[in-house]
């Protein structure tokens, strides 16, 4: 049974058939599609990770009577009596690897830099971020934005040049301009070019803003301990 698919949840699987079963330890690390050591492991309990077991029946995997056929035949191989739905992923954010999550910063930087017509919704998917992170990121609110450089996604493993061009040229025709229209000369004043001109005002008057309250911060900061240290000196005894 070469291309026999294996239960939905293997090594459970094993636990419960040698727990509750007569099978041999063969006969169920061939159904199981795993070494007849490791549940040798199991019997013995000796197993480095303890698992509970699953019932195989109960998820349509195996019934009773091929349980029994099983038992009474040591040579006899289990049949799967339906195969386990394999589950994917279909909609949400994008998974990415703990060792990547602290560059998806850098990439959304990128983005916002290099294309503001792409969307938030669009960045959100591609990246597998929030829209508050990248709102965050855009208006300098980010609580790590003094370390966040602009890095290209692709470079930084996050998504693929043909996800990320893909996302571009979507933006690109909702915002009015296809790959054909960008080939021929670009009047002056067009919507897009109206729309990346406010969005980039938007983004530098942020920039400048976040600048400048950071300065009075600093400035205040400065005044106050000023005043502390004079009435520190003022209350002093000579």
């Amino acid at each position: 049974m070469a291309n026999q698919p294996t239960p939905l949840m293997p090594h459970a699987t094993a636990t419960w058939l040698v727990d509750n079963t007569g099978l041999t330890f063969e006969q169920i690390a061939a159904f199981c599609g795993i070494h007849i050591l490791e549940v040798q492991a199991m019997a013995d309990d000796l197993a480095s990770s303890k698992y509970t077991g699953r019932d195989p029946v109960h998820a349509g995997e195996l019934t009773l009577e091929e349980i029994a056929r099983g038992e009474g035949d040591s040579e006899y191989s289990l049949k799967m009596q339906k195969a386990p739905v394999e589950v994917t992923r279909t909609k949400g954010p994008r998974y990415t690897p703990v060792s990547k999550r602290q560059d998806k910063p850098d990439g959304i930087a990128w983005l916002l830099r290099n294309h503001p017509e792409v969307s938030d919704a669009q960045i959100s998917k591609l990246i597998g971020t929030t829209r508050n992170t990248i709102g965050a990121i855009r208006e300098r609110t980010h609580w790590n934005i003094q370390n966040i450089q602009p890095k290209d996604p692709v470079t930084l493993g996050l998504c693929s040049q043909r996800e990320l061009d893909a996302v571009v040229a979507k933006a690109a025709k909702k915002a009015g301009t296809s790959e054909t229209e960008e080939a021929a000369p670009v009047e002056a004043g067009t919507d897009r070019e109206k729309l990346i001109a406010e969005l980039r005002a938007e983004r530098d008057a942020n920039e400048k803003a976040a600048a400048e309250a950071a300065q009075e911060a600093e400035a205040a900061a400065w005044l106050e301990n000023k005043r502390a240290e004079e009435a520190g000196e003022a209350t002093d005894p000579a």
